[in-house]
């Protein structure tokens, strides 16, 4: 069964370890493996959002309800970040910057997608954007090392993809139309 106040606990305990952002990947793996439990605790995914679950200057960890067909623009985050998925699916794709361009312009790299009780670590330096492509609420529990709401980063513009400061205040005012639908 997953106890939240234990999860955090320790997530908090593995950033004491080298490879921090792997030690918490076994600590999210182990979470997302029960999904019902996690359900149990977070409630099932039943509209979009973002639920802070805890916040310090060194962890932030988040649950994120993507509405079905929600997608959010190229991003990076400045931290590594780790992912897991415990209902849905919530597709990443990866991009990489292009050489010699200005504008910080970037271009498609890889994908990834995730599934129930999968789990992913990005590196500080990963730019992704993700799809939610069901036709259903996914919920995933996301890590980050480190003040996920106060580091400065960027995005990039989902036409021209170009890179411009990350607007935080625009996110979350998507998670909360994606709410109200």
């Amino acid at each position: 069964m997953f106890d939240q106040q234990q999860f955090i606990a320790d997530c908090r305990t593995a950033l004491d370890a080298e490879r921090a952002s792997r030690n918490v990947r076994e600590v999210v793996a182990r979470a997302v493996s029960d999904p019902a439990g996690v359900m149990r605790a977070l409630g099932e995914p039943q509209q979009g959002g973002v639920q802070t679950l805890y916040r310090s200057a060194d962890l932030t960890i988040i649950n994120v309800l993507w509405q079905p067909k929600m997608v959010v623009q190229p991003h990076n985050h400045e931290m590594w970040a780790v992912i897991g998925v415990y209902s849905g699916r919530e597709d990443n794709i990866l991009w990489r910057r292009l050489p010699d361009e200005a504008a910080g312009k970037v271009e498609a790299a890889g994908a990834k997608s995730l599934c129930e009780t999968d789990t992913i670590v990005l590196g500080p330096d990963v730019i992704h954007s993700v799809v939610n492509p069901i036709p259903r609420v996914t919920g995933a529990i996301h890590v980050y090392g480190g003040d996920f709401f106060a580091v400065q980063r960027s995005e990039w513009d989902p036409e021209s993809l170009r890179e411009k400061p990350y607007d935080m205040e625009k996110v979350l005012r998507m998670f909360a139309v994606s709410h109200a639908n």
